[in-house]
């Protein structure tokens, strides 16, 4: 593997060339602006994390840079972690901070904490030390005993909810304790959750750790929620609901917290995009996550394009430009970053001490690299292309060019109300079949960047003033 810290991107003045006389022209204007961005990542819960753990020094160090350093990896800049429900941590179970029932939903807690989560507080820590700040911690369930069923699978709801009580009492505040306790714990280890959620894929009850609930279910714990959090002194935490399997009923599940005045007390609505993806924006004031997507069962593969298959690189550019410019999403997840296995679950393989690459991880890093935290996509127009822009935090402007086309295009890209100053300069970077994320010549002339963007790649274009 050629590492991208050798590459120096060619740099023309401005002065020193011509413009092409044919080609695509872009246009940006950064006073047409939408969502502020908050980044792209990816999960390593039900002890994926221990993948990372188990390898050897080296290719540890260097699986985590490909997925999180910003010059010669993909620059991911959100890890999802997962709140354990399980009394044990056999096969993938991720185990729970209080295994046994104390006694009832009000008889005085017995947390245990072993420092390690199944392997998530290792990778959070060096997730954290290469830049990374926000920590999505999720619940795929509560504990058994504070469900309906008895059991952190097959469904259930949380006693206690609207329209569901249990024989043992009401559990939502014990609930609430608990996963206040959890981010508490993170806190002791270094690592600020940013982000809390209590769901996942409630409509599905599934036969691992899962947990049933309705729109107006969730509010009515989120309301019990929120002021606990406000009380440990952990208001900066932003609550999320309800990571649906699609968007469609996310949709749904958003109009029930909006009618159940709930809404306003969370910070993002977060869906998956199994059986529905994001295609139309979603009703809310919140800011929306895409929180998790997959290829999960299609065989191992690592090209960025072939025959238009579900693995490829060049598929999942595609469906991260839709959810971002199509339904102002402020986030995209994958399902989980490194892995064994031989299905496209994973954005990284590994067998015993090696590893392979996905073209799907250089999707995620023109995203990424491209669109920092805090950026705001701003306006573009003309082309054919996938084309998105983003104003970062640094002063950067961003272009994002996707080229699903069999032909390489010229581009000149044009800026409306862009300061470029005099020491503006102009970088690309490419991804596709044979480049993972490489530097391009590019020219920059008269305030107007000329560059090429060869037949099925993205291309981002980068202008710093």
């Amino acid at each position: 593997m050629i590492s991208n810290a050798a590459i120096v991107p060619v740099i023309l003045a401005w002065s020193d060339v011509f413009p092409r006389q044919s080609s695509t022209t872009i246009t940006v204007d950064v006073t047409k602006k939408f969502q502020t961005m908050d980044g792209f990542g990816f999960a390593e819960a039900f002890q994926r994390a221990n993948v990372v753990v188990n390898l050897p020094a080296q290719q540890q160090r260097e699986v985590l840079d490909l997925l999180f350093n910003t010059t010669t990896g993909a620059g991911m800049t959100i890890l999802r972690i997962g709140i354990g429900s399980s009394p044990d941590s056999s096969s993938d179970h991720m185990n729970s901070i209080q295994p046994k029932n104390p006694g009832g939903p009000t008889a005085a807690p017995k947390y245990v904490w072993d420092g390690k989560d199944s392997g998530q507080v290792f990778v959070a820590k060096e997730a954290y030390a290469r830049g990374v700040r926000s920590f999505y911690a999720i619940a795929w369930s509560a504990p058994g005993y504070m469900k309906t069923n008895g059991n952190e699978n097959n469904g259930g709801y949380l006693c206690g909810v609207t329209g569901q009580s249990c024989s043992n009492g009401d559990w939502k505040q014990a609930f609430a304790n608990y996963l206040t306790q959890y981010v508490k714990y993170y806190q002791e280890e270094g690592i600020n959750i940013t982000h809390l959620g209590f769901l996942n894929e409630p409509e599905f009850a599934a036969s691992y750790a899962g947990m049933l609930s309705s729109g107006t279910q969730a509010a009515s714990f989120i309301k019990v929620l929120s002021p606990t959090l406000a009380a440990a002194n952990l208001s900066s935490v932003g609550l999320t609901c309800c990571d649906s399997e699609g968007w469609s009923n996310q949709g749904s599940m958003t109009s029930q917290l909006r009618s159940a005045g709930a809404e306003t007390l969370l910070s993002t609505i977060t869906s998956h995009a199994y059986t529905s993806g994001p295609s139309s924006p979603l009703s809310t004031s919140r800011r929306v996550w895409q929180t998790e997507n997959a290829d999960l069962n299609g065989a191992w593969q690592a090209k960025w394009y072939s025959s238009g298959g579900a693995g490829e690189g060049m598929r999942w550019a595609s469906l991260i430009h839709s959810a971002v410019v199509n339904s102002n999403c402020s986030a995209y997840l994958y399902w989980i970053g490194v892995q064994s296995g031989t299905t496209n679950s994973k954005l990284i393989s590994v067998s015993g001490s090696t590893y392979s690459v996905s073209k799907r991880l250089w999707a995620f890093a023109q995203f990424a690299r491209g669109a920092t935290p805090g950026a705001v996509r701003v306006g573009t127009s003309g082309g054919s292309f996938s084309t998105s822009a983003y104003l970062n935090v640094d002063g950067s402007l961003s272009v994002l060019v996707l080229n699903t086309g069999s032909s390489a295009s010229a581009v000149s890209i044009g800026t409306q109300g862009f300061n470029t100053g005099t020491k503006a300069k102009a970088t690309a970077w490419v991804t596709d079949n044979t480049r993972d994320y490489a530097a391009l010549v590019v020219d920059w002339a008269g305030g107007v960047v000329n560059g090429t963007v060869p037949s099925r790649a993205m291309v981002s274009f980068i202008l710093s003033p």
